[in-house]
């Protein structure tokens, strides 16, 4: 098939464009043209902004696709025009959504792609659950919708994600054997799926009836404690056990504001997502283990020098406040006893 990538360049995207080739289908990418990306040759790429809607128009008005992959639409507007740009001019319209358009912390464990989406997690899955609705809407109307709902994806370029983010120094930290800021008692759940699994979900939708007007999750198989994450990190570092210091979720989400945004909107959350859809109706397969993926990553960053010091963030501050707390805590409790 003919099939149109907007973006096509970022950490999904990129792979799904080499998958696309490898599987025989022509691809053309709609970027604004400011990240390279490693993909094959025979890949065209047109540049402009969507958000230029009468230029964005004329510009896919002159290919000739049959599938759009949309990576790169973040809320209700970019989905009107979206639809208005290709209305009746394709046969599909896959549609990049997240987890985060659900409310959580949910009732039952598995998620279900029907569970509820009010209140949404986040802003960002506010307006990615209203630019679903909208192609919803479209789908048997002005082409057939579907949507794919990933997690936490990474590649071997990372991210490899923590407690404050997605910054590299707790990789040295973790290397030097510098104590590890762990959120909660480290048994909340987490997910990574690496984006060669991820990719592949949306490469066997490409034209798929089957998946014409459905939702799918497309998730970590592998769900892990916190506390086993870093373990899983430490070795792929061939570093000692990690020192991990457990604090309270919501004291941290006080004492460093400024990097509460992953704290705050998922990792607060112990989740599990049921993929069963998707392995039935997508083929989707969990093929890369994250003791496998994160090996990868760090074997990457090492060789790009791409790993901060560890004391490029205020952590050791942080615990050493913490234990100090903890001590007069216990110094109260022991006197009262």
């Amino acid at each position: 098939m003919d099939v149109l990538i907007i973006g096509g360049t970022g950490l999904i995207s990129t792979e799904i464009t080499r998958q696309l080739v490898d599987a025989g289908h022509d691809v053309v990418c709609f970027t604004r043209g400011e990240t390279d990306a490693a993909v094959p040759d025979v890949v065209e790429f047109v540049h402009g902004d969507r958000d230029d809607h009468e230029e964005f128009v004329a510009q896919v008005g002159d290919l000739d696709v049959d599938c759009v992959i949309d990576m790169v639409c973040f809320d209700a507007d970019q989905a009107k025009r979206a639809v208005d740009a290709f209305a009746g001019e394709i046969d599909q319209y896959i549609f990049t959504s997240t987890i985060d358009v659900y409310s959580r912390p949910l009732d039952t464990n598995p998620v279900t792609e029907d569970a509820p989406r009010e209140p949404p997690t986040s802003e960002y899955g506010a307006n990615k659950a209203a630019a679903e609705d909208v192609f919803v809407e479209a789908d048997g109307k002005a082409f057939a919708s579907t949507i794919i709902r990933p997690w936490s994806t990474y590649g071997d370029q990372g991210p490899v994600l923590h407690t404050f983010g997605d910054g590299t120094y707790f990789l040295d930290r973790i290397r030097k054997g510098k104590p590890i800021v762990v959120h909660g008692d480290g048994t909340s759940l987490w997910g990574p799926c690496h984006r060669e699994d991820v990719a592949r979900a949306f490469v066997n939708a490409v034209g798929n009836e089957t998946a014409y007007g459905e939702t799918y999750h497309v998730t970590s198989e592998e769900v892990i404690t916190w506390n086993q994450y870093y373990e899983i990190v430490a070795d792929a570092l061939d570093a000692p056990e990690p020192e991990l210091v457990h604090i309270p979720t919501e004291q941290l989400l006080e004492a460093d504001p400024e990097r509460r945004h992953l704290l705050e909107n998922h990792t607060y959350y112990a989740t599990v997502f049921d993929n069963s859809k998707a392995r039935r109706e997508l083929d989707f397969e969990y093929t890369t283990s994250f003791s496998e993926g994160v090996s990868r990553a760090v074997e990457w960053l090492d060789a790009h020098d791409k790993i901060e010091p560890w004391d490029s963030e205020r952590d050791d501050e942080i615990v050493d406040a913490w234990r100090e707390a903890m001590g007069a805590f216990q110094s109260i409790v022991n006197d009262e006893a």
